[in-house]
């Protein structure tokens, strides 16, 4: 949000691109290891993918699965305890928790798929609309899920496929 003329006094502009997959595993594998966790390469893999493509996310993600390791398994993440781990936390095979899901049912259900202003689905919700905007709204757009167009947000068919909606 700052000025060209600020901007350009920095000498250099650089974007903030989101993590790969495998960059993830990386970084979940080093976060077990300071954790003294256990993890297998499927387990980090798992959770990698559904971490929405952020470290901080991935981190979160690996302290509850640890906890479900501890709990329901041996102490060690493993595929099925990641999977078991994070559909119980409501993280699907997409990274799409209960917030999001609730975005998209609100644009397809409550407004025939969209076009439907920002604040009207925060406030279907009950989310701050920058809240939206900035936290869920994003990483809907980039994996496909809803497109902003000059009319509101409109649910993609990937929506209607993955929440296996009409």
């Amino acid at each position: 949000l700052l000025s060209s003329p600020m901007l350009d006094r920095f000498g250099i502009t650089c974007r903030l691109e989101y993590y790969s997959t495998e960059n993830l595993v990386e970084i979940i594998n080093r976060s077990a290891r300071i954790l003294n966790i256990k993890i297998s390469k499927d387990g980090a893999f798992e959770i990698a993918k559904r971490s929405r493509a952020t470290p901080r996310i991935a981190n979160r993600l690996l302290r509850r699965t640890r906890d479900f390791a501890i709990v329901k398994g041996n102490g060690t993440i493993d595929v099925e305890i990641a999977k078991y781990a994070l559909e119980s936390l409501g993280v699907d095979e997409y990274g799409l928790d209960t917030t999001d899901k609730k975005i998209l049912e609100t644009i397809i259900l409550k407004h025939n798929g969209g076009p439907v202003g920002l604040s009207t689905i925060a406030a279907s919700i009950g989310e701050d609309t920058g809240t939206v905007e900035d936290v869920y709204e994003p990483f809907l757009m980039i994996e496909g899920f809803i497109r902003r167009t000059p009319k509101g947000r409109e649910a993609t068919p990937l929506a209607y496929e993955h929440l296996k909606l009409s």
